[in-house]
């Protein structure tokens, strides 16, 4: 782990993409953004990455609760191989079962507007986020 360094998550969606990261120091996981998926999405990424000094990037697994795989597992792994393409830092998956959910539970708590909280983009970053944060917990 180098200090400074940090690690960034993404939850792949057909339509957005959440983004979140970490601190410096790797204590917090933070939503950062959400990236539309259009053909602009490679070029926002990129901005993302050269302004902060990234570690590893946790992407999000989609898997059916009895472990199996759906569309969105298939769609993952071949974003999964883009990903590799164009950026040379080491790539995880980790399970995102009931992010979202944790997410939009998360937002309900603390986001007090009703209109805030129907902005979908809010519940990428936050799953994103909350990803982040189950891998950080799960490698200390």
């Amino acid at each position: 782990m180098n200090p400074g360094k940090r690690y960034l998550s993404i939850d792949y969606g057909e339509k957005r993409v959440g983004i979140a990261i970490t601190d410096p120091l790797k204590m917090f996981a933070y939503p950062l953004v959400t990236l539309l998926n259009n053909k602009n999405f490679w070029k926002e990424l990129n901005k993302i990455f050269n302004e902060y000094d990234i570690e590893i990037i946790v992407l999000g697994y989609p898997v059916k609760e009895d472990g199996g795989h759906s569309k969105s597992t298939e769609m993952v792994e071949k974003f999964y191989k883009k990903l590799k393409k164009n950026f040379s830092i080491p790539i995880e998956y980790f399970d995102e079962r009931y992010s979202s959910m944790i997410a939009k539970e998360n937002i309900l708590e603390s986001v007090p507007s009703r209109k805030k909280r129907r902005d979908k983009s809010l519940v990428d970053k936050n799953a994103a986020a909350v990803i982040l944060d189950d891998y950080m917990k799960s490698i200390n």
